[in-house]
This record gives C-alpha cells, sequence and structure tokens, in this order.
C-alpha cells in the first residue's frame, strides 16, 4: 500500500482543481450564502456529469467509474479548499454506499441514475450520527408501502431527488427509497425544512414524511441497520481528506497573507513568533494527510464490507477512527489560526475565512466526534477506553 497520489489521481485534482477556480471562487461562495440558496446546482451538474465525480464509487457495470476511495478522496480534498456547496459527500458518498451495501436490482438503477448525473440522493440520516453507534430508525413502513416519520440533521436534502430511508418493520428494518417530490400517488408528502445550520455552505434540514409512496430496496431481520453503519462509517473515512484541504487552505492562504502583511515597516511572517506557529501547524496537516491518505487506502483495499470481527473491517475501523480522532482537530485549529493571523480582515465577514472555520467546526462533530472514534480505537489498539 501506498500514500503517495497516483497519476490518475493527480489529474483528477487538476480537473477538479481548474473547475473549481473557475466557478467557486471565495467571493461566489460569499455571494450564494448571502442569496440564501447555498447549494450551486450549476456547478453540481458540470461536476457529476462531465467530470464524472457523481459516479466514482459506482461500480463500471452500473454505469459509474468503478474508481476507489482513493479518487473520491481527492475529489473531497479539492471540495473542501473551496469549501464548495455541492452535495458529493451526501449523494456521491453517503447515499451511494448504502445502495452498494443494500445491494439489488432496485439499488442498482438507483446508483445508474446518481452515476449519470441524472438524480442526486441523500441517505436520512442526523449527520452527527456516529458510525459505532448508528440512530435506529426515526420512520416506519406501513402495510401500504408508506414512509411515516420525522428525520432531523439531514445533509444534502433540499436538493435531493431520491432519499434514502432507514425505516422499521414488524420485525427488522429496511432501507426505502423515496422520491422526494411533493406528492405521491396515494396523496403522501415529503417535506424539507431548512434546520439552522453552522456551516452555511453545508445546510441541514428536518424531513418528515407522511405517507410517502417508497420502495424497499433492502431489509434485515434485526435491529441493525447495516447499510447505515457502513455508509457512516466510510463517509467518516473520506470526511477526513476534506478536513485536510480545508487545513490546506488555510495554511496556504494565511502563509501568503503574512508574507504581504506589513507592521513595523516589516512583513508579519518575518516575525519568529508567527514562523514558529507556522511551521507548528504544517507538521499537524503533515501528520493529517498520513492519516487521511490511510483511511482511503484502508477504504479502498476492502470494497465490500465484512463481519465486524474480521482482520480487515478491524482494520479499516481503526484507519478510519485515526483519520477523524485527528483531522478534525487539526482543520479547526488551522481555521483558528488563518482567523487570528489575517487580523481584523479576518474577523469580517467578506473575507471567506469564516467559512472555512464553520466548515471545519460542523466536520469535526459529524459523523462521529473525535471522543467516539478515539472510544472507537479502545478495543482494537487493546487499550482503556476514556473515562
Amino acid at each position: 500500500m501506498t500514500l503517495l497520489y497516483t497519476e490518475v489521481e493527480e489529474e483528477l485534482r487538476a480537473a477538479v482543481r481548474d473547475l473549481l477556480a473557475d466557478r467557486c471562487s471565495p467571493s461566489a461562495v460569499l455571494g450564494r450564502v448571502e442569496s440564501g440558496t447555498p447549494y450551486d446546482a450549476e456547478l453540481w451538474k458540470t461536476l457529476a456529469r462531465e467530470i464524472g465525480v457523481a459516479g466514482l464509487l459506482v461500480p463500471e457495470e452500473l454505469g459509474g467509474a468503478g474508481a476507489s476511495a482513493r479518487e473520491a478522496a481527492v475529489v473531497l480534498e479539492e471540495l473542501g479548499r473551496a469549501v464548495a456547496p455541492v452535495p458529493f459527500l451526501a449523494s456521491a458518498v453517503l447515499a451511494t454506499q448504502a445502495l452498494l451495501t443494500a445491494g439489488g436490482e432496485a439499488a442498482g438503477e438507483l446508483l445508474g441514475r446518481l452515476a449519470a448525473g441524472e438524480a442526486t440522493a441523500a441517505l436520512a440520516v442526523p449527520f452527527a450520527a456516529s458510525p459505532y453507534a448508528p440512530p435506529a430508525p426515526a420512520a416506519a413502513l406501513g402495510e401500504d408501502g408508506t414512509v411515516t416519520g420525522t428525520v432531523r440533521g439531514v445533509i444534502g436534502a433540499e436538493i435531493a431527488d431520491v432519499l434514502l430511508v432507514p425505516v422499521r418493520l414488524t420485525r427488522g428494518t429496511a432501507l426505502c427509497a423515496v422520491e422526494a417530490s411533493p406528492a405521491g400517488s396515494a396523496g403522501g408528502t415529503v417535506r424539507v425544512t431548512p434546520a439552522t445550520s453552522l456551516d452555511l455552505t453545508r445546510p441541514i434540514a428536518t424531513v418528515s414524511f407522511a405517507s410517502a409512496p417508497a420502495r424497499v430496496l433492502a431489509t434485515a431481520g434485526g435491529p441493525e441497520t447495516p447499510w447505515v453503519r457502513e455508509a457512516l462509517l466510510r463517509g467518516a473515512g473520506l470526511l477526513a481528506s476534506e478536513q485536510l484541504g480545508i487545513a490546506e487552505w488555510c495554511l496556504a492562504t494565511t502563509v501568503a497573507y503574512v508574507r504581504e502583511r506589513r507592521q513595523f515597516a516589516r512583513p508579519v511572517g518575518s516575525f519568529q513568533a508567527v514562523k514558529h506557529r507556522l511551521a507548528d501547524l504544517w507538521l499537524e496537516i503533515a501528520g493529517a494527510r498520513a492519516a487521511a491518505r490511510n483511511a482511503a487506502a484502508r477504504l479502498a483495499e476492502a470494497p465490500v464490507a465484512g463481519p465486524p470481527g474480521d482482520d480487515a473491517a478491524v482494520a479499516v475501523t481503526v484507519a478510519v477512527a485515526v483519520a477523524q480522532a485527528h483531522c478534525g482537530a487539526v482543520a479547526v485549529h488551522a481555521a483558528e489560526e488563518c482567523v487570528q493571523l489575517h487580523g481584523g480582515i479576518g474577523m469580517t465577514w467578506e473575507h471567506p475565512a469564516h467559512l472555512y472555520l464553520k466548515r471545519a467546526k460542523a466536520d469535526q462533530i459529524a459523523l462521529g466526534t473525535p471522543g467516539d472514534h478515539r472510544e472507537a480505537l479502545a478495543g482494537p489498539a487493546d487499550l482503556p477506553a476514556p473515562v
């Protein structure tokens, strides 16, 4: 296993970065946030259809690229660097992974639509849910084949065409697909209500289902929801790459600023205290890069979920937990240093630093907190769990 970027990954990075530089500048993101419609649907269409990022994790036989988590991680790095307001994590990672785990003809048909950029999906699970203790389904499937219930804190719901909903059955659980259109043939409704979100570029919403027609994609005989756990675990591992991208942008932008900003007839960056802070931050980011790349590589090596005690499954869990426990804190620290070392301008709404700080903090508490991931490491590392 190598943590270095391959030639294909660098080409993918260049394509995504060039597009974001042209269509997703900090000023454009700020303007979209102020407009009240943060998601950039046109940018997402270009990313999904022309570059093909929507189908990276979808097998070729279903119309996707048949790529691995390593390529998806590279895309997330670049999206993090731009705090791009697109539903890649929600649709191309979380929802796609849930469908891959579910399997079956219906899931395959939906994966084909996602890969082609014809539809966008969202997994109706709270974004704060921990992969080590997935929440019980908040909705129920009725005998008439309709879903009723309310799920809070869902990302990507506002722009999704299809909602993947974990539901309770009389015996067991199921994963259902619900069209996000407001009315169904039986008069059912799906209501997406925006909620206050710390991250202005990635809104969360409360999704309410009232007798909404649904298709059952997969079932489980017990209370577990294996599709949700696998999606959350792999999503957490790839989220570390987004946090890495955030940290890299904050460091690069801050270094460029302190080279130009002058105080007492000298560049601010020439002062030893500033140099030391940035050098320490560089070391932290180097460690975060290793952790994030290791998680992506482990996920790429184990594309199919194994039993909980399987060696490959344990290796994936350890890599994901290490990456999230470390990268979340590094991204927040990098964003805080970016705001502070920019001085007064860093505190203003016009400078994009606050967008990165808010995205970093929201990511840190998403898909399990650093404490959740450290606790998950206790067993495999044979160490006592935190008290």
